[in-house]
């Protein structure tokens, strides 16, 4: 059996595997509450990606570690992240007399290799393996300490009765293995926070600032689950159905024992059948979109003719559902949650409104009401997007090879405009291919083949995705109360209410709202707030949604401390 690491929280002493996150370690010893906000409430894992950062805590005497992003590999000392705590003044900055000095600026170490891919998903590593074999220098950062992206989430633990890992694993370790293999530079760890035209990147890439200079980049960084604003969203023990899904197959941790899944899409049902595996119990999945009835039949065929094995894989997820007993609750969604003794209690309403009598209790609730392409990157360059209406979401504007506005940037995959890791993967060849031919590495016969047959497989990835969501398809956009103590901006604590008396100020544009609220001003940078404002703006003042409606790109795009930006980070 595999030696556990010890970790001490909180004066006590848990037990970790090694491999798994600490943010997988605490919640398997029944911790949900991670740290405590301004105002005084708990907060816990949300998004389990890096990107809300609520669940903040101190990591031997080092404050705001994210312990979702955080690897176990040794004993370690945590405690709960706390608004305002003093910070500890690291040793290497100590002056006389135990002052701090500021020991000057190191100018970041410059890379220019030929080809930046930024994201190691199915997209990116795609690309990357393409243009590599046709002779281009690639290099990959990652902001995770395993490649493989939300789809391909690599197992981080393994000891004696964990669940192996599974098809999917194998296929993202395969690809992994290729592209290491062919020469591909893959940096882990390394969180890409600026980006500075024409096509000029700065990372911290273990604690330290590098520059990144390529001949060409390709921009593939994926997408984050929306928020669902509704009360009790941010209680501790509320997280994303990606969150979840992170715990259980990286680190085979299930988020609770008895757990809802609410949103809309098929993760959920995936997640479901994952978590089923795993012993816990799932009071039910709650699907925004109506039942699939006589007039999805045309979608039904459409996607089976088009990906065969992923109807095969949907319809092995809704046997497992059944089999267990599990109740699919259609054209129902969320309408609040409420902390009690025992866990969570969680009121359901029909999307036309009906507010249902009965309420569930549970230890955990996932979330997964869909998704935000992970464009801050694109935007901040300046290429242009346009706004998807039925999707909510902007997409980014490129040509059939995957280029850009701006010349020699490159975007695929979900940061776009979602479209599915099968999409991306039969994508990343295409634009692999496009990219090596730019760079003066022509693609040779046989990786033009390829290159066919990926055009070919991404144009029936994307007619099986347009018949998934015409199957998906409902007519929620939001909750259908947005008012009063509820917060629209979790980092900031900023309620409906606060961005209602501000618009009654006559304030009409979200900067002028943001200046006036802090609305966006916090840690996720309004990554989970800043589509709803923008929404709720551009209906107010009869405006339409576009690239320009919302809050100006800003660098960094992610959370950066001093000693990273002056050259002195630490890698610990």
């Amino acid at each position: 059996m595999t030696q556990t690491i010890p970790v001490e929280f909180e004066g006590a002493t848990l037990q970790a595997r090694p491999g798994e996150t600490l943010a997988a370690t605490l919640i398997a010893h029944g911790v949900q509450d991670f740290r405590t906000t301004a105002g005084g409430q708990p907060r816990g894992v949300f998004c389990g990606m890096g990107v809300c950062q609520d669940c903040l805590v101190e990591v031997d005497g080092v404050a705001n570690r994210r312990a979702c992003m955080t690897k176990i590999v040794k004993p370690v000392t945590v405690r709960r992240g706390a608004h305002a705590r003093p910070l500890q003044m690291p040793s290497a900055t100590a002056g006389a007399g135990g002052a701090g000095t500021f020991p000057g600026v190191r100018e970041p170490e410059l890379r220019e290799p030929g080809l930046l891919v930024i994201g190691a998903g199915p997209g990116g590593l795609s690309a990357a393996l393409f243009a590599r074999r046709a002779g281009v220098d690639v290099t990959v950062l990652d902001e995770r300490s395993q490649a493989g992206g939300q789809y391909y989430k690599q197992l981080g633990v393994s000891e004696q009765g964990v669940l192996p890992a599974d098809a999917q694993h194998r296929r993202g370790a395969a690809l992994i293995a290729a592209a290491r293999e062919a020469g591909v530079e893959i940096v882990q760890d390394a969180l890409v926070w600026g980006a500075f035209e024409p096509k000029e990147f700065i990372a911290t890439v273990r604690g330290q600032s590098v520059r990144f200079r390529p001949g060409a980049c390709i921009v593939a960084t994926g997408a984050y689950e929306r928020g669902w604003q509704v009360p009790g969203w941010t209680l501790p023990g509320v997280m994303t159905t990606g969150a979840a899904q992170t715990l259980w197959r990286t680190s085979r941790r299930l988020p609770g024992r008895r757990v809802l899944i609410a949103g809309n899409g098929p993760l959920n049902l995936q997640l479901a059948a994952e978590l089923l595996s795993g012993g816990a119990t799932v009071a039910a999945v709650v699907e925004a979109a109506p039942a699939p009835g006589v007039a999805s039949l045309d979608s039904l065929l459409t996607m089976g003719l088009a990906a065969p094995s992923l109807v095969a894989e949907g319809l092995g997820y809704q046997r497992t559902v059944k089999r267990h007993g599990v109740r699919i609750v259609n054209d129902t969604v969320i309408e609040s949650i409420d902390k009690t003794a025992g866990g969570l209690s969680v009121t359901l309403a029909r999307v036309s409104g009906e507010t249902l009598p009965q309420r569930i209790e549970v230890d955990v609730v996932c979330l997964g009401y869909g998704f935000e392409p992970a464009n801050e990157l694109l935007r901040a360059l300046g290429c242009v997007h346009d706004f998807d209406g039925r999707r909510r979401q902007l997409v980014t504007r490129r040509d059939d090879a995957g280029l850009t506005s701006i010349a020699g940037v490159y975007a695929l995959g979900d940061c776009t405009g979602l479209g599915g890791a099968k999409a991306a993967l039969a994508e990343g060849v295409v634009v692999g291919a496009a990219v090596a031919g730019a760079l003066g590495h022509p693609p040779s016969a046989g990786l033009l083949e390829e290159r066919t047959a990926a055009v070919k497989e991404l144009g029936k990835q994307r007619r099986f995705q347009r018949a998934l969501w015409n199957i998906y398809a409902s007519p929620l956009n939001a909750p259908r109360e947005r008012c009063g103590d509820t917060l629209i901006c979790r980092c900031e604590e900023v309620s409906f209410a606060q961005l209602e008396s501000a618009l009654d100020e006559g304030l009409s544009t979200p900067g002028a709202i943001k200046r006036r609220t802090r609305i966006g001003m916090g840690r996720c940078q309004g990554r989970y707030c800043a589509p709803v404002l923008d929404e709720i703006v551009c209906e107010r003042f009869g405006r339409s949604r576009d690239e320009m409606s919302g809050f100006a790109p800003r660098v960094p795009v992610k959370p950066v401390t001093i000693a990273e930006l002056s050259g002195h980070g630490s890698d610990s």
